[in-house]
């Protein structure tokens, strides 16, 4: 697969970040797990990319295999007893994929534990989940913004899913903030990320 190219000013920013992961203790038995959470559209799967690639090829987990039309964010339990028990327990986890097409668990996923392992999608970074968590990234990106990139990459096929989504997501985040508890603000420019460092780090 190719990879997108970066600058060596970026290379090293992912570099500095790569080594401060690794460098944190274990916070899910062996598995140092880490979160990237922000808006829906904010650029978080192709920054998971980037980051497992940088890290050795690192897992990564996707929230959206784990949600569902019903229950946009109602997956923690299903996390928690599928996959993070399994690993905090060194074991292999196995967890049902969800197939949004037809709206149904239709294979299982496998999940071994790994130095770090990725935990990707919108609430990643949700209050359950941070006990479990040895580092939390937050893809810095307005929302309105973040959701209009969305739209576009979805196009008008999945409007109305959007509509619904953005209302449950408004919801999620006013109870449930993120953000305010990330150990980084990841940044999308050409080249590359920059990386912020906030009052959790």
């Amino acid at each position: 697969m190719d990879r997108p190219s970066q600058s060596a000013e970026n290379a090293s920013d992912l570099d500095d970040l790569v080594g401060r992961l690794r460098a944190q203790p274990p916070s899910c038995g062996r598995v140092r797990l880490v979160a990237i959470d922000g808006h829906a559209g904010s650029g978080k799967s192709g920054f998971a990319l980037r980051l497992a690639h940088a890290l050795g090829d690192a897992p990564i987990l996707h929230v959206d295999d784990l949600a569902t039309h019903e229950e946009f964010f109602g997956w923690t339990d299903r996390l928690r007893d599928q996959v993070l028990t399994a690993l905090a327990q060194d074991r292999t986890a196995d967890y049902g994929i969800y197939d949004w097409n037809a709206r149904a668990f239709t294979t299982v996923g496998h999940l071994a534990p790994a130095p770090v392992v990725l935990l990707e999608g919108v609430g990643a970074g949700r209050r359950d989940l941070r006990p479990w968590l040895s580092h939390l990234l937050w893809m810095e990106l307005d929302a309105d913004e973040s959701w209009r990139r969305g739209r576009r990459r979805d196009g008008p096929g999945l409007s109305e899913f959007w509509d619904a989504w953005i209302v449950a997501e408004r919801d999620h985040f006013a109870s449930d903030p993120s953000r305010p508890h990330a150990d980084l603000l990841i940044t999308q420019r050409d080249g590359g990320y920059g990386f912020a460092a906030t009052a959790q780090s």
